[in-house]
């Protein structure tokens, strides 16, 4: 393995806390060097030696740091990496990417004329519910595909504290919030739609930003697609069902890998990402006398590390990333229409 990636991140609030310290630390390609904590100092009691900058602009003057984690509020995520491009740093940008297409094209273009990389995290993508999906749909034992249902439920009656999320701002409301994790799996999946529709809903009292989305995406062949994300469901649905011509498969939300960070466990335990059973997806398949077959399908084990090896192949060895400016490009044009 070549030098480690000397890395900074701009917040170590809960993402920063939760979804990029643990793995930077724990993956030997990294060097966890810097963070920004404006007022309390609280990293180097987890992190000792880190060094802990009061302004986002002291980070990035750090010569040292060569990759620089953007885990700031939505708005400002243009703005912060367009000086991290300037700053000379590659760049690992927390969802939403940005919040225009506009923003986005201008990013990648800065980025690409300094020979930097400009990489979406889009974690995701490595949850286990989301890989035994994956699984199933390329394995082909549903037959053609011809709908597919995928949900991100919660239930938070009242108006949550964070300004940047429940006040009218660029990039706030649900659809901003959780639409690009939605959207960056059904990419993932089926790749680009033909065309879609999107419908937005304000429910909770006092309400100032959207608290539900739904978008129907449409498909070659006929695959419709259905993403739904809401702040008002009581008893969580699964979040993935896919029907084909053969079969169906239904799985719950895990989240384990956030359950077990928030428990402090660390991304080397044995244990880590493997989900606690009966949370195994439904298999039913219709056989040629007319029976159904039904199989329970344990998904495997999973971690947010793949995404970090992903990061350093890139930066490292040249190799592409697995989330395409295309796919962002797309991501953000239906965020924003």
């Amino acid at each position: 393995m070549q030098k480690p990636i000397n890395t900074g991140i701009l917040s170590y609030g809960m993402s920063g806390k939760l979804f990029h310290t643990p793995f930077i630390a724990a993956h030997p390609g990294f060097n966890l060097d810097a963070v920004v904590e404006r007022k309390e100092k609280n990293a180097h009691l987890r992190f000792p030696g880190i060094k802990s900058y009061s302004t986002i602009d002291e980070l990035m003057a750090d010569p040292e740091i060569e990759l620089v984690v953007i885990n700031t509020p939505n708005y400002t995520h243009f703005e912060f990496a367009q000086k991290a491009i300037r700053a000379g740093k590659h760049i690992l940008l927390e969802k939403p990417f940005t919040v225009t297409v506009a923003e986005a094209e201008i990013l990648f273009e800065e980025a690409e004329k300094h020979n930097l990389y400009l990489l979406p995290y889009q974690n995701r993508r490595y949850d286990s519910d989301f890989l035994a999906v994956k699984d199933i749909v390329d394995g082909g034992k549903l037959g053609r595909l011809v709908e597919a249902h995928i949900r991100y439920d919660r239930y938070r009656y009242t108006i949550g504290p964070k300004v940047f999320k429940e006040t009218p701002m660029p990039g706030s409301g649900l659809l901003y919030d959780l639409g690009p994790h939605l959207l960056d799996m059904v990419f993932a999946l089926f790749g680009e739609p033909l065309e879609w529709t999107k419908t937005l809903g304000y429910y909770r009292p006092g309400t100032q930003v959207d608290d539900y989305a739904y978008i129907h995406l449409k498909y070659p062949e006929d695959l419709q697609v259905f993403i739904t994300m809401s702040m008002l469901v009581v008893e969580q649905q699964p979040a993935f069902i896919i029907n084909g011509t053969k079969g169906s498969y239904q799985k719950r939300r895990s989240d384990i890998q956030e359950a077990q960070l928030l428990k402090n466990m660390n991304p080397d335990d044995p244990l880590f990402g493997i989900e606690e059973p009966g949370k195994e997806g439904i298999l039913s398949c219709m056989n040629a006398d007319g029976t159904i077959t039904k199989e329970l399908i344990p998904p495997g084990k999973s971690s947010y590390i793949h995404l970090f090896d992903a990061v350093y192949q890139t930066i490292r060895e040249n190799k592409p990333y697995s989330v395409k400016k295309e796919e962002i490009i797309q991501q953000i044009t239906i965020l924003e229409s």
